[in-house]
Parts: structure tokens; C-alpha cells; sequence
């Protein structure tokens, strides 16, 4: 049985000026957030209330900007200012923006979102009149070819997966399974929670070579040396390793371009072993393409690096993976309101 969501998720339309202007300058209560934790002042309240004064001097920062930031922060729920004029996180602000928290992924939207994501979608615009000029448009191949790019991306990337692979590896049931491939499988936060919850699986993850230099530390620190190997390389042009029982393919489809989802779905096809599991985690929006919103202006995002990405639907890729010979087995959210997970099985 599918578990596919059946609420629409889509806002309602606006009427006023000021639901206008709350998506105009939304941008700036973005940087707000990105601000905080470049001087880390949600980790400085990690342990209870403080004045400002007692921030300014923990962060070494005037006092007239912290004052300034942290009303700005608190004006949008991320801090909450006491009677008593004293600031403290908000629950979500302590559980996950803190860096003494465990579920932690600061790091994330310090340094992916706001140093690299952010900066992409000023070349939108130029992206949608086709006047970018090829070198201007860093598709997700030449990105990883820098050396400093994939590591401020992979190890960003790692640290907002963790959470995901949790949830994934509850909700796939792999309990069979003694091979996976991890196909774009970046620093293996997705592997590594995989293999964590079932002993006996043993992964092989697919990604470019500045990628897989900095997984293989993650994997290492994971002890899962002799359980997970790399092929450094592009998932699209590679040869995969056949005989697999699971294939994971997570936040892979909406970063290429679109002409190559199906020829992905048909190598993966090829690579299982009949019976065999393909799991897709991507952005997804909904068949009436009316939302939900952070499904749909992520593919927005990556269309600014990649102008020939697909908008990915359910509906569509359940139908794609058909075409091809798979079965549906299951369709869920992952994290809600944002990415989909669909389960395809190859027939015995």
C-alpha cells in the first residue's frame, strides 16, 4: 500500500501588500539567520539566557550589532527576549543550530546555503533569459572539480544528511539486502546511517573524486572501512557495479540535467539484482505543481546551477520508472513538506 500524501500542501494566494512584502524581504531574515551562526550565538545561549551585553563580549562583537541582530532574530522566532531583557534560543534554535546539540546542522546553512546556494540564485535571472555564458554556469560537474567548493559543499552536505539517513533507514526496510550503491552518494551520510541500522549491509558509493576523498574520512570516523568503498567518479558516466540488491539514489535527479533522470532509472534498472531495491529521495512536487513550496524553489535552486534540470514530480517518476520495468513498492515524505521517497523494485 502506498503511503502517499494526499493533503495539498500548496499556500493559499495572497491578497495584501504585506504577505507581499513578507516574501520580498524574506531574504533578510535568511541573512539574519545566517549571521547568528557565523558568530555562533546560538551555541553562546546553548546553556541558558544572557544579556546582550554578556553576548557582545562572549563574541567579541559591538554591543549596537548584537543588540541589533539578536532583535532581529527574535522578531522572527529564532531568539526569545525575556521581560527581564534576557535572550535565549527558541526550542528549534537549541535543538538545531546549537553546536552542543546532536542534531546540530548549523554547518549546513552556514556554509552551503548561505556561502554557496545563496550566491547561485543571483544568476537566476540570467539563467531564465539563457544569457549566462556556459563558463557561468557551474553545473554540479565542474562544481565538484574545485577542490575548495567540494569540500566546503560535501562537508556542509554531510552534516544536514545526518538527520535524513536516520529517518531513511527507519522507514526502508533494507533487512534482506548485503549490497547497496549509493549513486551520488556524496561523503556517505545516507550509507552510513544505512549500514549502522542493518549489520550486514556492505555499500559501495559512487561520487567525484574531491567527494570521495572527504567521504572516506566520515567513513573512517564511522568504522565502516571494510563495510563501504568508493568509485570516484561521475555517477552519470562510470561503470556501475551489477548484482546489487539496493540502489539509493538521494538528492541526485534534481541536480542533473533532465535528459538524464530516465537514462539514471534505466542504469539502475541494470544494476539490480531481480527483486532487487531502487529508493529515490528527491524534491518532488505535487501532480497540480502547486507546491509544496520548499519542494519547489529547491528546484528552482538547482536550476540555477543546472538550467536543463527536470521539475520532478511523484507522479512522473513513478510513471518513468514503469516505462522502464519497475514496480512501485512505496511512496512517503521524508522530511515533510519538502522531499519525496519513492521505492521501485526490480521483478524476480
Amino acid at each position: 500500500m502506498l503511503a502517499q500524501d494526499t493533503v495539498t500542501t500548496c499556500e493559499k494566494p495572497i491578497e495584501s501588500a504585506e504577505d507581499l512584502s513578507s516574501i520580498a524581504f524574506g531574504f533578510m531574515g535568511s541573512k539574519a539567520l545566517f549571521a547568528g551562526l557565523h558568530v555562533d550565538v546560538f551555541s553562546m545561549l546553548a546553556d541558558g539566557p544572557k544579556t546582550a551585553e554578556e553576548l557582545a563580549k562572549a563574541a567579541d562583537i559591538p554591543l549596537n550589532r548584537v543588540a541589533i541582530l539578536t532583535t532581529a532574530l527574535a522578531s522572527i522566532g529564532l531568539l526569545i527576549i525575556e521581560d527581564d531583557k534576557k535572550i535565549q534560543n527558541s526550542p528549534a534554535a537549541q535543538s538545531f543550530l546549537s553546536k552542543e546539540s546532536r542534531y546540530d546542522f548549523g554547518d549546513y546553512l552556514r556554509y552551503q546555503i548561505d556561502q554557496q546556494m545563496y550566491p547561485f540564485l543571483l544568476q537566476l535571472n540570467a539563467v531564465m533569459k539563457g544569457d549566462l555564458s556556459e563558463d557561468a554556469i557551474a553545473s554540479y560537474k565542474h562544481w565538484m572539480a574545485d577542490e575548495e567548493q567540494a569540500s566546503v559543499y560535501s562537508e556542509s552536505q554531510h552534516a544536514g544528511s545526518l538527520g535524513p539517513g536516520r529517518t531513511l533507514a527507519r522507514k526502508v526496510d533494507l533487512s534482506t539486502a548485503s549490497t547497496l550503491l549509493d549513486v551520488g552518494g556524496g561523503t556517505g551520510a545516507m550509507t552510513i546511517s544505512l549500514c549502522s541500522e542493518y549489520e550486514k549491509l556492505h555499500a559501495t558509493i559512487i561520487d567525484f573524486p574531491n567527494v570521495a576523498e572527504i567521504g572516506w574520512r566520515f567513513i573512517s570516523e564511522a568504522d565502516l572501512v571494510d563495510r563501504v568503498r568508493y568509485i570516484p567518479g561521475n555517477a552519470i558516466e562510470v561503470q556501475w557495479p551489477g548484482s546489487q540488491d539496493a540502489i539509493l539514489m538521494s538528492y541526485l535527479m534534481s541536480g542533473v540535467p533532465g535528459e538524464n533522470v530516465e537514462a539514471l532509472l534505466q542504469k539502475a534498472f541494470e544494476a539490480l539484482s531481480p527483486g532487487g531495491k531502487l529508493v529515490v529521495h528527491d524534491f518532488m512536487v505535487e501532480e497540480d505543481r502547486r507546491g509544496p513550496a520548499l519542494a519547489a524553489l529547491w528546484q528552482l535552486q538547482h536550476m540555477a546551477f543546472t538550467p536543463e534540470a527536470r521539475s520532478l514530480s511523484v507522479g512522473w517518476l513513478t510513471e518513468a520508472g514503469k516505462r522502464i520495468g519497475f514496480k512501485v513498492d512505496d511512496v512517503d515524505s521524508l522530511i515533510p513538506a519538502m522531499t519525496k521517497l519513492v521505492v521501485f523494485s526490480k521483478p524476480s
